[in-house]
């Protein structure tokens, strides 16, 4: 048995679209500038170095030094020795007190105080290392700057723009359709049948 159909065919639309795109075009023409340059002046101060050398060392050491310094050092070496002569009297007095506790300090003492003292030779017209003292102060220099603001003047120009405009087209490329047919439909009426 055939069963009645519809039969339907669409045929959707289509649109066409083309677009012109727009130019746009921008020029910047440099700005004109004037610049007027200052003139800087610029002040220099300068303290010369100072080098000092004391001899006076070196004078002493060759017994050449002026007198009164040399009664100085005279009566300090004399001062130092009267000290030392005292601590060292100060020290056998403290052994002597303590001759209890065994020893010989009279012999040991007596043969210090015997004994001569060991002296120092050396040639006495060469002065002693580093006795010649020097002292520098170097030269200062100070420079001050005087400055004065440029003249400075920015004159913008306007850009230059240029646009041409876009283009869109809209049409209808294809048209919508729709298509209907019938299959196997009969119609059934009194004592006759017919296919549509």
């Amino acid at each position: 048995m055939l069963l009645p159909q519809i039969r339907m065919e669409s045929q959707m639309a289509k649109i066409a679209i083309s677009t012109t795109p727009g130019k746009q075009s921008i020029k910047q023409p440099k700005a004109d500038i004037d610049l007027q340059p200052a003139k800087v002046a610029v002040e220099i101060n300068r303290t010369p170095g100072k080098l000092t050398i004391d001899q006076t060392k070196a004078w002493e050491d060759r017994n050449l030094a002026d007198t009164f310094r040399f009664i100085e050092k005279i009566a300090e070496e004399g001062y130092q020795a009267w000290l030392e002569g005292i601590a060292r009297l100060a020290e056998q007095g403290d052994e002597l007190m303590k001759i209890e506790n065994g020893g010989s300090p009279l012999a040991d003492q007596a043969k210090e105080n015997s004994e001569s003292p060991m002296y120092e030779v050396n040639v006495g017209w060469i002065p002693s290392l580093f006795s010649v003292k020097f002292d520098y102060e170097p030269s200062k220099l100070d420079i001050n700057w005087h400055l004065k603001k440029a003249e400075f003047r920015a004159i913008p120009n306007k850009p230059i723009i240029h646009y041409d405009c876009g283009r869109v087209d809209i049409k209808i490329a294809q048209y919508q359709k729709l298509k209907i047919g019938f299959a196997n439909l009969t119609f059934k009426g009194q004592n006759f049948e017919m296919n549509i």
